[in-house]
């Protein structure tokens, strides 16, 4: 069995985890948001930088990242209740960073199996798939990793009706990653997110607005 589609409770009695996953639950309840983020370091830490207030707030989004889940973390939470009170047009999504133990297969898999539970449960939802990140100063087996299950993911992704898959263009021409863009060489800066973002605001534009 792929332990990337299995829906899990990360670290067993992790609470932390448990009550933020309540917060964002009672959150949905509470909001009706247009757009929602779904992931984990990288989606949550958005709300940390100007973007967010600037870009984000505008188009009543909801941000649903936990630091540290894996794609059957993500899985479990939009199995049990992030999804189950609200109706937006457009879900953002990117997870896989933090399964670094697995194989290219196994996390695209992962990924899909995410996209299947949220199109059951939202069906008329748009899904904006964001790549996995390209990581360290230079070319990495992790980096490496993250660009082989996009490629998986760029194949398969362009049958599923609804579903779209963006990649980042934040490696510089010789092939490494500044400290502008990522200054852990992992989490992105204020720049970092608005070269991610840019062309996905563009599309999402559109999509608000049909």
């Amino acid at each position: 069995m792929n332990p990337c589609v299995v829906p899990t409770i990360p670290f067993d009695g992790d609470e932390e985890w448990k009550i933020q996953h309540k917060r964002y639950v009672a959150e949905a309840k509470a909001k009706d948001p247009d757009v929602i983020l779904i992931g984990a370091s990288i989606i949550q830490l958005i709300q940390c930088y100007p973007i967010w207030n600037d870009k984000f707030v505008p188009l009543k989004s909801l941000n649903f990242g936990i630091c540290g889940d894996r794609t059957q973390d993500v899985l479990w939470r939009v199995k049990n209740g992030i999804l189950d009170h609200i109706k937006p047009k457009v879900c953002i999504l990117n997870v896989g960073s933090n399964n670094v133990d697995n194989t290219p297969a196994q996390i695209s898999d992962g990924i899909l199996a995410i996209v299947d539970e949220i199109r059951s449960k939202l069906p008329d939802c748009y899904i904006i798939i964001i790549g996995i990140l390209p990581r360290d100063p230079y070319p990495s087996p992790l980096r490496i990793l993250g660009t082989q299950v996009n490629e998986i993911l760029s194949g398969k992704v362009k049958s599923i009706f609804n579903v779209e898959l963006f990649n980042s263009h934040l490696l510089q021409p010789d092939g490494t990653l500044s400290q502008d863009d990522a200054p852990d060489f992992l989490h992105p800066s204020e720049i970092g997110y608005r070269k991610i973002f840019n062309p996905i605001f563009e599309r999402l534009k559109k999509i608000l607005d049909d």
